[in-house]
């Protein structure tokens, strides 16, 4: 295989051995393997419906991807962008609250804001233990999403709770006129649209700008970097902001065009499924994009596998898990086959 075209074909051969591998499992679940592709197919890309649907759903995954593939650039695997995504959420619900008599696009804009330095520092604060009290990135970011799970769950059961909502305990409402339009007549929310700038914005700092050849720099050697008179310190804890900056504004996404308010729906697995797909597309802004939409589908798919072949409402999950061990094994054999060329992507 040519070693250029290795970061490619990699994970497409991942992504096509998961497929072989999950009709395997359907199988001996005791369905026919064509026909729940098929399912998937008709769920996820089959009709302008179920692309809609896709789409919605693909908007909050590209964002909560982001959050792991930029500080990935520097060498930091980081997972948290669940708890990002839950605080993010929160946080725009009590600005659109606040902002409840605003005029709509100062309260979005504000809501938008207050969700993106919410999510921006809470991986920002990772990116500082690990800097300057050598704490692990990867089991904090871990433990910061259970600690704003339960964060939420307090609030919105206690003292932010809505009396009205009395079987899903939520925050008050941020006001129909505060919440994201659509795209044309679709179903499909401007959500989508900030998600695909977002990678468009980020790609064109990483490839084309200094500050995308320092962050390179810093992740390829640190010690190196330091000795050229970068500011690692200071790179590091910017960069784990923009991460988490991503992901709280996919928070603020599910509460301004989805929920109206904030309540256990935030804590979704936005934020894990967006650790696979950085992974599959090897942390490239761009690549995330059509990944994220994969997985929607897959996501806009799930109820079909368990109303057509009376698969478990699990069944998904496990063709993700599936896909998560095989690509961390790609990405294991790219790098004993660019270490053995030398060859750097």
């Amino acid at each position: 295989m040519p070693i250029a075209l290795a970061p490619f074909l990699i994970p497409l051969s991942a992504l096509l051995l998961s497929s072989v591998l999950f009709g395997a499992f359907v199988w001996m679940a005791g369905a026919t393997p064509s026909d729940v592709y098929q399912s998937i197919y008709r769920g996820a890309f089959g009709t302008w419906y179920s692309w809609q649907n896709t789409l919605t759903r693909a908007a909050p995954l590209m964002l909560t991807a982001l959050c792991t593939a930029l500080p990935a650039r520097l060498g930091l695997v980081v997972i948290g962008g669940e708890g990002a995504v839950v605080i993010g959420g929160l946080v725009a619900a009590l600005a659109g609250i606040a902002l409840l008599d605003a005029h709509p696009m100062v309260a979005l804009i504000g809501m938008a804001l207050a969700s993106m330095i919410a999510g921006g520092v809470l991986i920002g604060l990772v990116g500082w233990l690990r800097q300057a009290r050598n704490v692990n990135e990867t089991i904090s970011s871990l433990l910061f999403n259970y600690i704003c799970i339960a964060i939420l769950n307090f609030l919105v059961v206690g003292p932010l709770r809505d009396p009205e909502t009395l079987n899903k305990p939520s925050t008050h409402h941020i006001g129909e006129t505060h919440m994201l339009g659509y795209l044309g007549d679709s179903s499909i929310h401007m959500g989508f649209a900030f998600g695909l700038i977002a990678c468009l914005i980020l790609w064109i700092l990483y490839k084309h700008t200094t500050f995308g050849f320092a962050v390179d720099m810093v992740g390829g050697n640190a010690r190196a970097a330091r000795l050229s008179g970068l500011p690692v310190r200071k790179i590091m804890l910017l960069v784990t902001f923009m991460g988490g900056a991503a992901a709280g504004l996919a928070g603020m996404i599910e509460v301004a065009a989805v929920h109206g308010r904030a309540n256990a729906s935030l804590n979704a697995g936005y934020g894990y499924e967006g650790i696979l797909i950085a992974f599959a597309a090897r942390h490239h802004p761009l690549a995330i994009v059509p990944m994220a939409i994969l997985f929607g589908g897959i996501r806009a798919a799930s109820d079909l596998l368990q109303r057509n072949h009376d698969l478990p409402d699990a069944t998904s999950l496990v063709l993700q898990g599936i896909i998560f061990v095989l690509v961390l094994a790609s990405e294991a054999i790219y790098a004993r086959m660019a270490a053995k060329s030398g060859y750097k992507s």
